[in-house]
């Protein structure tokens, strides 16, 4: 008798575990049920994949919304949610004390992310240190032979100062080190990855959640640079992703930033290499 009922409790813990996760999955899209207007993003170009996803879907089961995706850069969505120019300003990294007392600015975590040196895949080199990438992003190391490659220069690729991507491979990657003049400058992660593909003799940078096969990664001090071994610690250069707005959300924009934190947003940035931050 007393299995029987230890078996039926869990039993109805099951089923009311599955019910919660059925309903907050339901939750998540039908809180847009009835309502309408647009909601205007920009920023961090990380973002962008997750937050044009998590658009569709909304605006597909509610055609009155309308969400638009720009990319700019860190700098560029805090600067633009801070004057009011659109409702979510996207960052790669923290907003800086200033920032957030400038313009009163709140933000929420959705993802961790890793940021990764990235090849083009015909390149020999496999690994790298620590110390070999501050040396070639600081132009003492400029030839492939000199890390086991082919002989051929390096062509240097790096993102623009309102990046957030940048500034975190400066802090942790570079350690706040010099980088060459006459790097190549790219705007985006989507662009650096084109530009990658294009160069094999290239080395640039992106979010670990870009990386896919047109480029490739070398592990970093004999450790690959996965968004599990992020997760773990194993992988040092990491960050979180932000929203921001200009005080507190409200309407639609606050419900998107809960879909976005969400079962289905969680999901969604799951499916897209990065890793959730609950």
């Amino acid at each position: 008798m007393m299995k029987r009922n230890m078996l039926a409790t869990v039993f109805a813990l099951a089923f009311f575990l599955c019910l919660g996760v059925l309903s907050a999955q339901a939750e998540g899209l039908d809180a847009f049920t009835g309502k309408s207007g647009k909601i205007d993003i920009a920023g961090g170009t990380a973002h962008i994949p997750v937050m044009k996803e998590a658009a569709k879907r909304i605006m597909q089961k509610n055609p009155a919304i309308r969400i638009t995706v720009a990319g700019g850069g860190s700098g560029v969505g805090v600067q633009k949610v801070g004057e009011g120019l659109v409702d979510i300003g996207n960052t790669g990294r923290a907003l800086t004390p200033a920032e957030a007392a400038k313009y009163g600015l709140k933000s929420y975590a959705f993802a961790i992310d890793g940021v990764a040196v990235v090849l083009h895949p015909k390149n020999a080199v496999n690994a790298l240190t620590h110390q070999q990438v501050q040396d070639i992003f600081a132009g003492k190391i400029t030839n492939w032979r000199q890390l086991g490659g082919h002989d051929a220069a390096i062509h240097l690729y790096t993102r623009d100062e309102a990046s957030g991507t940048r500034e975190v491979f400066w802090e942790i990657m570079l350690k706040k080190g010099a980088l060459a003049a006459g790097a190549n400058v790219v705007a985006s992660n989507g662009a650096m990855k084109t530009a990658i593909a294009g160069d094999p003799d290239g080395i640039g940078y992106v979010s670990i959640g870009h990386i896919d096969q047109t480029v490739k990664a070398p592990s970093l001090d004999g450790v690959h640079p996965s968004q599990e071994n992020a997760k773990s610690g194993k992988y040092p250069v990491i960050r979180k992703l932000y929203m921001n707005t200009r005080g507190e959300p409200k309407g639609l924009v606050a419900s998107f930033i809960s879909y976005i934190q969400g079962p289905q947003g969680e999901a969604i940035t799951a499916a897209h290499g990065f890793i959730p931050t609950k």
